[in-house]
């Protein structure tokens, strides 16, 4: 479901690009593989990250559309997969951004916000069922709204993709 972007008002501390990345001429040729059904409608509902997703205990599912469902095939041995989404009712015009919670603006590659050039979200998801027949892979938890379109799932492998020793430094640090 790609519908139309809200209108987001810029705050103070905030910095838009010239040119918005949605008018420019497409150059990747992302296909949607499929779509979220998730219990988040509206924006000001949906949980901000996964871990607060979790913590509603709401599942959600990632249907697969037909042509990509032979995909899914050995991902039944994954307790967690790593969901590509396309984050369709943002904005991707705001380049430095001063979220809600936080004292001072940050560039947009410094935050998790789903407001980004390219609107790619990352989420990695328990597994709670896989049924790749139909297409549907049944999750603990999702921080998206619900119809927000697949791009891409990968399994995760903690082996590779866990960097314990990984640290973000907060300003003032």
């Amino acid at each position: 479901m790609t519908g139309d972007v809200p209108e987001f008002v810029v705050r103070e501390g905030e910095v838009a690009l010239e040119t918005d990345p949605a008018a420019l001429p497409g150059d990747g040729h992302v296909v949607f593989i499929g779509h979220v059904a998730s219990p988040w409608l509206r924006r000001q509902d949906c949980p901000k990250n996964t871990r607060a997703a979790r913590e509603t205990g709401r599942p959600a599912t990632v249907i697969v559309d037909a042509p990509y469902r032979a995909g899914l095939r050995g991902l039944e041995g994954a307790s967690h997969v790593i969901v590509l989404t396309w984050l369709d009712r943002s904005p991707r015009n705001l380049i430095v951004q001063k979220p809600r919670h936080a004292s001072e603006a940050k560039g947009v590659f410094a935050l998790r916000s789903p407001l980004r050039p390219n609107l790619i979200g990352l989420h990695v998801v328990r597994l709670i069922s896989l049924d790749p027949d139909a297409g549907e892979l049944t999750l603990e938890a999702i921080d998206v709204l619900d119809g927000t379109p697949v791009i891409d799932l990968k399994p995760y492998f903690a082996t590779v993709d866990s960097i314990p020793e990984a640290t973000v430094r907060r300003s003032g640090e």
